[in-house]
């Protein structure tokens, strides 16, 4: 067998040739089961298109969860110099977050733990997860059909372009945000543009509102701590006329979800006073209007006894350590993990200017420095290690 340095790069690029979208993953699937087949490590399906594996010690212990994400996004990924020989061969469909990268480097862990399994007192549940991307995402699934039973605590990593090669963020508490998806419906009544007299007219109501929430919702909510934007506005199809209804969406993420329901009280606020305000008395009851918040992931909550042991661990092991990071407005369903079992999630950084590697996550020129990926099966060596040796450190 190869070097774990050489076999993991390759297992993560047979990854990113063959990327999948949300539950759609059976090819990965059948990757990671032949994989640990090979390891000698049972595993059974989960979720659809997940695996799910427990490597045993030969004493009786605690149990520790890994997981990995496995889908991709849809996204045509661009070629380079540098990424020629593993581009994705799904057409529409790359690797652009770095889950191939994070099932590789679980993978190299799942080898590790595997020689050692006889120093082993506990388990270590390795979770190979679908459906990160698209909400309500695969955790919950995973965590129905039994995923987390008998689980003590869990671990969770992802590598993030925009923070520097090697270095490690994490912190105690909220680490990222909840994702909230809105809707707006305008009724109006449309007309010709020659008797706004008989109109009212939705686009201008939806003009309105987005310009006092933007100014109104930071007096309410500290504009640190919350990102909102709108993505589409639909509605007429005459140049001439107003139409009857228009309808808008839109995303906010919080690390509150105190601030979850400010935020939607505002937004009702506001359209209450502009209903009011556009009314006319020819038209009763309109304008009116539809208000619908679809709350995706919650807040991502490191659990601080958990956490403060792993940054212990993790500092006194690694000088690029920064366990005070800032707070990020990504979402991950991890957090249903971390709502059910002590845990933490942490970020390993991968932008390299001097090898052109400086691309966000779901760029599509988004790629991984591959010297990182044996650092991430180490880190997380080191702390399921730890964990099973002490797990009193890690549990309140």
């Amino acid at each position: 067998m190869n070097s774990l340095d050489e076999w993991i790069r390759a297992i993560r690029r047979d990854f990113h040739r063959n990327p999948e979208l949300s539950f759609g993953e059976h090819l990965t699937q059948e990757k990671i089961i032949n994989i640990l087949n090979e390891l000698g490590i049972e595993c059974r399906k989960i979720a659809d298109t997940g695996v799910i594996a427990d490597i045993r010690g030969n004493a009786p212990g605690h149990c520790i969860a890994i997981r990995a994400d496995m889908d991709a996004l849809a996204a045509t990924e661009l070629v380079t110099e540098r990424n020629v020989d593993y581009v994705s061969e799904n057409a529409g469909v790359m690797h652009a977050c770095g889950h191939d990268a994070h099932m590789a480097i679980v993978l190299g862990l799942a080898r590790l733990l595997q020689e050692q399994k006889d120093d082993l007192s506990g388990i270590v549940r390795l979770i190979f997860q679908p459906a990160e991307e698209v909400p309500p995402g695969g955790a919950i699934k995973i965590i129905e059909e039994g995923g987390l039973k008998g689980v003590d605590a869990i671990l969770g990593m992802h590598i993030f372009g925009d923070v520097d090669v090697g270095l490690i963020n994490l912190c105690e508490g909220p680490f990222m945000a909840s994702s909230n998806r809105f809707t707006i419906r305008i009724f109006g009544k449309g007309g010709h543009h020659s008797t706004p007299a008989y109109c009212i007219d939705p686009i201008q109501i939806s003009s309105d509102f987005i310009r006092s929430l933007r100014t109104e919702l930071p007096m309410r909510v500290d504009p640190d701590n919350y990102v909102l934007g709108f993505g589409t506005l639909n509605s007429g199809g005459q140049f001439n006329r107003s139409p009857d209804e228009l309808v808008m969406v839109g995303s906010f993420r919080t690390f509150d979800d105190g601030d979850i329901s400010t935020i939607e009280a505002v937004m009702g606020e506001i359209l209450d006073s502009l209903m009011l305000g556009y009314s006319k008395k020819c038209f009763d009851g309109l304008p009116s209007y539809e208000l619908d918040i679809l709350r995706g992931y919650p807040v991502l909550v490191n659990d601080p006894v958990f956490t403060r042991a792993v940054s212990d661990l993790l500092c006194n092991h690694f000088d690029d350590v920064d366990d005070e990071a800032k707070p990020i407005f990504g979402a991950e369903d991890f957090s249903f993990y971390l709502q059910k079992v002590p845990g933490t999630y942490a970020v390993l950084g991968t932008k390299n200017p001097a090898k052109g590697i400086v691309e966000g996550n779901h760029s599509n020129s988004f790629d991984v420095d591959e010297d990182i990926l044996l650092k991430g099966t180490r880190m997380l060596f080191l702390l399921t290690i730890d964990f099973l040796e002490d797990p009193r450190r890690y549990l309140k």
